[in-house]
């Protein structure tokens, strides 16, 4: 069976079965800034299992189901073996009050033995723990559907979540597979949302963090595509199906899956850059073409040939000019680097993230003193902060009445960035001072006359139509619903503050999180001009502006 069927043979499954398919949302999450990427199929899902009602809203139901695409790094240095990867898609279905444990285990069960005419090899349920009861419920539903299943109890491993800095949570209960080296795998897990928790995995483990629990059990199960493609074509690695091109050694497998997850990575919004998404990105790209003897082109298209119909990717030739950049420093760090140099230097003056120069080190059975590199690495950044302090400053110049009126002129002209150039525009930077204002913004290429003319359109029509400029407080979950836009990579309490510019009946063009200060009605602030639009650095563009 090939792996578009299985993708079409899931999600028709659940869809017979009162599940509304959505589509998968972005690798680079929209609206929650705790997470660099979507890690799970139940990341975009996170507000429902705190107010289930709001799924009958939004969806007309309670249960959905999804191809998810998703990014994990934290196993990077992994990949290469069997079932390791960066990128990979994930399966699931979900319910905010709609059904509890025992559809969710009877579907699984269904799907897996029945749809797919797989055998379980066995199957796994929360032990309990703290304030966690052991599941009894489910090893009774496991034993009531197949009594001769093997039905084995587990720890912390299967009680999943939160993800990011807190969220829903509960205990889980795997299902494990036979690979064709009689392996067992794990390819399905149902996670029972019973609890909030309000911090990190991390600080749950440690006991920092606590759990409420939540008056709804919600339904949250995530099936490893990839994982389930190996097990009904009968592979041994996730590499010998028709998802990759039977790569066999480790160099060959690293190349395919940094590929792959970076073209997914692009496709969503990222680039490379040197912090946050934009730095895993890079160091996904750079590994590849470490390990790489020739252009990475070839590649590109073979995953963009295999996804043709399911997605619909492109690197915009991101790849390729990471790629360039990066082989003409690469063989003189090499060389750098067997002669000893500095690991500081090798990332300052060669590009290498500190984590390539380790996994050489490792290589050659070199040690780095990773503590004196961050010393010298937090130096370099103060210095550059102190350096540039005076050629940037981040927001508002002052609060006088021009700079205020340039301020509300330039929430208007974010929204219409995005109305001409597409809702992938982000912000990444503004400075507004009393004479003009300044938007750094990611968009891949010079805009056109037309393209500017319209934009100034849009902002002069909404400034003529008198629009309301509303300040309102809200917890950070409801601001994130509404969509909000935030700043990049900045940290938001629980409570923030967000401006709205809409019309009488509530209809909004701009919304933002922003401290002010504003105007109060758009009509004051006169004609609105581009001066300028150019390119500052790669994949974002500037625009100065100016009102008469």
């Amino acid at each position: 069976m090939k792996s578009d069927e299985i993708r079409e043979r899931f999600l028709k499954f659940f869809e017979a079965r009162g599940h509304k398919i959505l589509p998968s949302s972005s690798l680079v999450p929209q609206g929650d800034i705790s997470v660099l990427f979507t890690t799970a199929g139940m990341q975009q899902f996170k507000p429902y299992y705190l107010a289930p009602d709001n799924a009958i809203k939004d969806f007309g139901t309670k249960n959905v189901t999804t191809v998810q695409k998703c990014v994990r790094t934290g196993d990077i240095d992994e990949v290469g073996d069997a079932t390791h990867l960066s990128f990979f898609e994930m399966l699931g279905n979900f319910s905010f009050g709609g059904y509890g444990r025992r559809e969710a285990i009877t579907y699984a069960y269904d799907f897996i033995t029945k749809e797919m005419n797989l055998k379980i090899s066995y199957v796994t349920y929360y032990k309990g723990e703290g304030v966690v009861p052991a599941d009894i419920e489910s090893k009774n539903i496991w034993a009531e559907i197949d009594p001769s299943l093997d039905i084995r109890e587990d720890g912390a491993d299967v009680f999943w979540g939160p993800t990011g800095l807190n969220g829903p949570c509960g205990p889980t209960s795997e299902i494990y597979c036979k690979n064709a080296d009689g392996a067992d795998v794990e390819i399905w897990n149902i996670v029972f949302n019973e609890y909030f928790c309000d911090g990190s995995r991390e600080k749950l483990d440690k006991g920092e963090a606590t759990l409420k629990k939540l008056d709804v059990l919600g339904i949250d199960t995530g099936m490893g595509m990839e994982r389930l493609v190996t097990i009904v074509q009968g592979k041994k690695t996730v590499y010998d199906t028709d998802l990759f091109d039977n790569e066999k050694t480790r160099e060959e497998r690293i190349i395919a899956d940094h590929v792959r997850s970076a073209i997914f990575m692009i496709t969503d919004g990222a680039r490379p850059a040197n912090t946050g998404a934009g730095y895993v990105l890079r160091r996904l790209i750079r590994r590849a073409v470490r390990f790489s003897n020739q252009p990475l082109d070839k590649i590109i298209n073979d995953i963009q040939n295999k996804y043709k119909g399911i997605y619909n990717l492109d690197d915009k030739g991101e790849i390729a000019k990471e790629e360039k950049k990066f082989q003409e420093t690469l063989e003189k760090g090499l060389k750098e680097f067997e002669k000893g140099i500095d690991p500081f230097i090798l990332a300052t003056t060669y590009g290498f993230p500190i984590e390539l120069t380790l996994e050489l080190a490792n290589e050659k059975g070199k040690t780095i003193d990773l503590e004196d590199f961050n010393k010298k690495m937090a130096e370099h950044q103060k210095l550059s902060q102190t350096a540039s302090a005076g050629m940037f400053k981040g927001g508002l110049a002052n609060h006088n009445e021009n700079t205020i009126k340039l301020h509300t002129a330039h929430h208007l002209l974010l929204a219409a960035l995005q109305e001409v150039l597409g809702k992938s525009v982000k912000q990444r930077g503004s400075n507004i001072t009393e004479e003009r204002l300044r938007i750094d913004f990611m968009f891949e290429r010079k805009m056109t006359d037309e393209e500017k003319k319209k934009v100034e359109d849009i902002v002069n029509s909404k400034i003529e139509a008198g629009l309301d400029v509303i300040h309102r407080e809200m917890p950070l979950a409801e601001a994130e619903k509404l969509g909000a836009e935030m700043e990049f990579g900045a940290k938001y309490p629980e409570i923030v503050s967000v401006y709205t510019i809409e019309d009488k009946n509530g209809n909004q063009f701009s919304k933002e999180f922003c401290g002010g200060p504003h105007v109060e009605n758009t009509k004051i602030l006169g004609q609105f001009k581009i001066q300028k639009e150019e390119a500052v650095a790669q994949g974002v563009r500037r625009i100065k502006a100016i009102l008469v």
